[in-house]
């Protein structure tokens, strides 16, 4: 038998999570359960869990089953008074509140709490989530449904184990890089659907850096040769973009190697925080704080097929490449490597030196220099862009703001403890 003081903390619990759940509904003024319904509901689902442990299962079951006939009764008295509302949330909602009363005898009071926060907000952003629903267009949409496609499809059936030279490609492992990357790249398409077109060009470009920095790069570098907006946005959305490239490095490492993390932040935070002190200073000297400017051009969708598995056999040709240059050359061939493809895709050898410092392969000190040495190499491939592409004046500007960070790296490499 359960002792007295865990059964007074699981009803406690239970009455709580009831109480939030059921304040939200009361102020949405649901006809059917409110205050005080479902905090008796989340209760009752405990109590019935307490007596399964004596009596068996099918005391949760015949709860449960009560609770639907109570929501049914309920509805009926609404429907003949001709109160009729076709939605169904407030119901489901009592049904997961009494089985998430019964999970608290059962399983961990934490989730319990986190799942009960989550019904309440769920809720609560009603309105706001029917928004978010209505703004994401057919092509959002189906950017969404590949992804799913690439991740809950593609990904499950892939063998997880390693094959040919030197036991670095790994079928299962190189594609769940390509659904961080794919996914990591929605994320800001889809913010930048969603708020980047319907704020300032500041805000569109850095929204857009999340997608792609060198696509960034390259379109605003074209608005400024043709004249369509101020040289100050584009190179401070283009100095943000840089920033960005950053931030989503960290992330790689932290899903690709968490043990690499600790050692590899320090430099890139540092690096992060440069370009960050620059763009602001950019943007200060620059006094764009206008909103309504012309955009550089939505980005294109990043969860298409075709770019997914060619990044799937960039990865696993730079995995190849390092692998080899590790065993032929030592670390200086490492950084061959990470000079070369870091100046058109940085995420590749970030995402393999990671897994080679998780495999113990390459030592964590050297990993995080490989990796800042392809994001530097990933900046001068930058200008390079804006040379191309730009006005002289904007390519002044960015090779000032790029040469100051690429000697903040290089003084980096030489000089950050090992």
């Amino acid at each position: 038998m359960m002792a007295v003081d865990e059964v007074v903390r699981i009803l406690a619990i239970a009455l709580g999570l009831g109480l939030l759940v059921g304040l939200e509904r009361e102020r949405s003024e649901s006809p059917l359960a409110g205050f005080r319904t479902f905090p008796l509901v989340t209760v009752l689902g405990s109590v019935c869990a307490l007596l399964a442990l004596d009596f068996g299962g099918w005391v949760v079951a015949a709860g449960l089953v009560g609770v639907a006939a109570a929501t049914v009764v309920g509805n009926l008295g609404r429907y003949r008074s001709g109160d009729i509302d076709p939605g169904q949330t407030t119901e489901m909602a009592l049904l997961l509140m009494f089985v998430l009363g019964a999970y608290l005898v059962v399983g961990e009071a934490r989730v319990a709490v986190a799942l009960g926060g989550a019904v309440m907000v769920l809720l609560y952003m009603k309105e706001r989530l029917h928004g978010l629903a209505q703004r994401i267009g057919e092509r959002d949409f189906q950017a969404i449904a590949r992804f799913i496609l690439l991740s809950l499809v593609i990904l499950p059936v892939l063998p997880n184990r390693a094959y040919g030279p030197y036991s670095v490609l790994n079928p299962f492992e190189i594609w769940l890089m390509v659904v961080l990357i794919v996914g990591m790249n929605l994320v800001g398409y889809v913010a930048y659907r969603l708020w980047g077109e319907r704020r300032s060009a500041l805000v569109g470009g850095l929204l857009g850096g999340l997608v792609s920095s060198t696509a960034t790069t390259a379109a605003y570098a074209r608005r400024s040769r043709g004249a369509l907006g101020p040289r100050s946005v584009a190179v401070v959305v283009i100095v943000m973009a840089a920033a960005v490239v950053y931030v989503r490095l960290l992330i790689e490492i932290a899903v690709a190697a968490p043990r690499f993390l600790p050692v590899a932040a320090g430099p890139l935070v540092v690096m992060l925080a440069l370009l960050g002190v620059l763009s602001a200073t950019l943007l200060l000297r620059a006094g764009e704080r206008r909103e309504g400017e012309p955009q550089a051009g939505p980005p294109s969708n990043p969860s298409e097929l075709g770019p997914a598995l060619f990044f799937g056999l960039i990865y696993a040709v730079v995995l190849l490449a390092t692998a080899w240059a590790k065993e032929r050359f030592g670390t200086g061939g490492l950084f061959v490597v990470a000079l070369v493809t870091g100046l058109t895709d940085v995420d590749a050898i970030t995402l393999s030196t990671a897994r080679l410092v998780q495999d113990g392969r390459v030592a964590a000190t050297q990993g995080w220099r490989v990796i800042l040495a392809a994001s530097l190499s990933n900046l001068v491939f930058k200008a390079g862009i804006v040379a191309v592409l730009g006005q002289r004046r904007l390519l002044s500007r960015i090779a000032a703001v790029f040469g100051i960070a690429v000697a903040a790296g290089v003084l980096i490499l030489a000089f950050w403890p090992s």
